[in-house]
């Protein structure tokens, strides 16, 4: 299985030596789940050309410093590239920013929240494994879904982000706001990294991380 995980922002540069890269991140964790995958990073941040979607038997979207909104030369590429893989029906996972560009090509909205930023552990009520139960993940954004796209369903949501995970019933796509591949020590540092963000504060300190949202993520990819 070949996955192509399309880099739309980079570590920030104080973190490069330490954590890499995103992509890095979810091919590490990805990689025991889905023992038999390839993965192979398409860096439009940076430059590189979308192939079409037949390239790849599946597509993960990471997160970024971006807004959907932005005037950038990849961002509507990006969409167009979006829509024609879920024609393709070519499995495809979005993370935060991933999670939200998804939503805009298919027809939904973005735009900065009212409530500012999260940032840390934050809450959300999940069916992803069937019955519905709290989990906790690493939260770090300022944009969220405000509009819901047509032919989606709400499979993740907290008080403060009610669309914080969407599945697509016309194709195969999933997408989370949150950040299940942060680990507490990568989370810890970029808030360090960053911390000139007027943030709200997430869950506190001592609670601890769900690690079920890679295992979601490997388990759509793989068809399950």
């Amino acid at each position: 299985m070949k996955i192509g995980i399309i880099e739309c922002g980079p570590v920030p540069e104080a973190l490069r030596n330490t954590y890499i890269s995103y992509p890095a991140m979810f091919s590490a964790q990805l990689k025991p789940l889905l023992p038999s995958a390839t993965f192979e990073t398409v860096s439009v941040v940076n430059g590189a050309a979308l192939p079409g979607p037949e390239a790849r038997d599946a597509w993960l979207l990471t997160g970024s410093r971006h807004g959907v909104y932005d005037d950038l030369p990849w961002i509507a590429p990006l969409k167009d590239f979006i829509r024609a893989a879920a024609g393709a029906k070519r499995p495809m996972v979005g993370v935060c920013f991933g999670h939200q560009i998804i939503a805009e090509a298919m027809g939904g909205r973005v735009q900065k929240a009212e409530i500012g930023w999260r940032v840390g552990l934050e809450t959300y009520e999940t069916r992803l494994d069937g019955a519905a139960h709290s989990v906790a993940m690493p939260a770090f954004h300022q944009d969220q879904v405000i509009v819901q796209p047509p032919g989606s369903e709400i499979v993740a949501q907290s008080d403060t982000c009610p669309y914080a995970a969407l599945r697509y019933s016309d194709a195969p796509i999933l997408s989370v706001q949150f950040h299940p591949e942060f680990s507490r020590a990568y989370l810890s540092d970029l808030i360090d990294c960053l911390s000139k963000h007027d943030a709200e504060p997430g869950l506190p300190p001592q609670a601890e991380t769900d690690d079920s949202g890679m295992r979601w993520i490997a388990e759509f990819l793989a068809g399950r």
